[in-house]
């Protein structure tokens, strides 16, 4: 662990002596904090045709991933081991079609009144409900991707904003 000592410091949840911790917001002033992350799920033309066309059959695919990461968002502390539990004060799940690379695109978009972002419960949100289509689209393309889930934004603590620099 030698040379770890000065890595781990600037870590939030590592201790001085490295070791795996909980980071201590009791002191925080609660703000207003919002994230809002993206991603998307890449099929093939039938799968994709299917979900555009709300003909797969299972259901509503968008209708069943959106509730999916939005549940998802309320239980990051339950998947997350470091994670705080979050009064979320609203989450907001958004779908788009790119016809020309058979994608759907995800946005998730998280706020809480609170002492410590939502980043997580924002990234989260969008990895499952990615994965919920993946669950209802399977049996049609067992090729489904998953990719680029990412922090797009976030504001509120004591870090302020962060503005991903999206080329």
């Amino acid at each position: 662990m030698a040379g770890r000592e000065k890595d781990n410091l600037s870590l939030s949840h590592f201790d001085a002596a490295g070791n795996a911790s909980m980071v201590d917001i009791g002191t925080k002033d609660k703000t207003v904090r919002r994230a809002m992350a993206e991603g998307s799920v890449v099929l093939a033309k039938e799968a994709y045709r299917l979900v555009k066309s709300g003909s797969v059959a299972k259901g509503d695919v968008l209708g069943v991933a959106r509730i999916a990461g939005i549940m998802a968002a309320k239980k990051v502390d339950s998947l997350i081991p470091l994670a705080h539990p979050l009064a979320i004060d609203q989450a907001v799940i958004n779908f788009s079609f790119d016809d020309t690379n058979n994608s759907i695109h995800i946005q998730a978009s998280i706020s809480c009144t609170g002492k410590t972002g939502v980043e997580m419960e924002a990234m989260t949100a969008v990895s499952v409900a990615a994965l919920t289509i993946y669950d209802m689209c399977k049996a049609v393309d067992k090729g489904i991707e998953i990719h680029n889930i990412r922090l797009l934004h976030k504001t509120g603590g004591k870090s302020g904003s962060y503005l991903r620099d999206v080329k």
